[in-house]
């Protein structure tokens, strides 16, 4: 499976880090399974994000680089989504992005609208970390790029969680301000998450026909 959606697509995001470490030889396999230049992206563990709230990251960044490093050059960035209902804390914030060495991409999916102010934006430019643009359950946060990447996430237009097929029209609304950023010279990270029926594939190779990749 894996294969044949990297025929078509140059990259996937991988939310089994959010849930559990996968073993390392899963992730090799991952890794020798797909093109030199596809990427994966890793969702960070909901232990350092939604349990520890970012408090004390060194350890559970430690322990997930320890198995995401195995994707080798094909690591992309890495994804901490934050929980909902959780009050902006600026400093774990700065805090946790410390804790990742330098050579990685960072984004933060901010679920809680209090983190979308100044203070929580120049902290991500501070680290060069992508502040997360997403659709989820009717509400979209703004179109912001705040490092030398972007990284979307589309989680469906419904109103419902992860459902709903994104039309024409509305993808092409998406590649206009993905088209923007790659003009101004950043690389874009954009994916689909509207799975339920099964249209996230196909939403998404669509859109990257109109990026004309």
């Amino acid at each position: 499976m894996l294969a044949r959606y990297a025929e078509r697509l140059s990259a996937v995001e991988v939310n089994a880090f959010f849930y559990g470490l996968p073993d390392a030889e899963s992730v090799e396999h991952w890794r020798d399974t797909v093109p030199e230049d596809f990427v994966f992206a890793v969702k960070a563990s909901r232990y350092l994000t939604h349990m520890k709230k970012l408090k004390d990251p060194e350890g559970p960044v430690s322990n997930l680089l320890d198995v995401a490093r195995k994707f080798d050059d094909k690591l992309g960035p890495i994804l901490m989504q934050l929980p909902p209902n959780w009050r902006f804390n600026g400093e774990r914030l700065g805090n946790a992005l410390q804790a990742f060495p330098d050579d990685l991409r960072l984004a933060v999916e901010m679920r809680d609208a209090s983190w979308i102010c100044k203070e929580g934006l120049d902290i991500l430019r501070a680290h060069n970390a992508a502040f997360c643009v997403y659709e989820l359950a009717g509400y979209r946060t703004p179109w912001r790029a705040t490092a030398d990447f972007a990284y979307v996430r589309l989680h469906g237009p419904s109103e419902e969680k992860y459902r709903g097929e994104y039309t024409r029209r509305q993808l092409r609304t998406v590649a206009g301000h993905l088209g923007k950023w790659l003009g101004d010279g950043l690389d874009v990270y954009c994916f689909f998450d509207n799975d339920e029926a099964g249209y996230a594939a196909n939403n998404a190779m669509t859109l990257a026909e109109m990026l004309g990749n």
